[in-house]
């Protein structure tokens, strides 16, 4: 699904939407401007974004507070990143026991 689309589906859906998990280089509307444009509606959307591009994205997504995860990573800290985010009353992206995901690792290093 592009951006567009994704705005069209949460502008005619009258469900509870929780979390946008979006890329963020997608055609037509990226992934930063999907956030905006759907918080504006719904703000108390959560939004976490992910990018396989560098860290230039990650610095934009966080400027907004939002949620970031850096491509690959392992299904289980995707899981545990959205989690957190959706728990997480400042929508952070600090695990619970208040450091940072690293989300190219499976398990906690000792």
């Amino acid at each position: 699904m592009n951006g567009a689309a994704a705005v069209k589906l949460a502008y005619e859906s009258a469900d509870t939407i929780d979390l946008l998990l979006s890329d963020v280089d997608m055609p037509h509307i990226s992934g930063v401007l999907l956030g905006q444009i759907l918080k504006k509606q719904r703000p108390e959307l959560r939004v976490m974004l992910m990018s396989g591009g560098g860290q230039d994205g990650a610095l934009l997504v966080l400027n907004y507070g939002w949620a970031f995860i850096a491509k690959p990573f392992v299904t289980v800290k995707l899981v545990e990143m959205i989690n957190s985010v959706l728990h997480s009353p400042d929508r952070s992206q600090t695990s619970e026991s208040g450091g940072e995901f690293d989300s190219r690792k499976d398990r906690e290093e000792p």
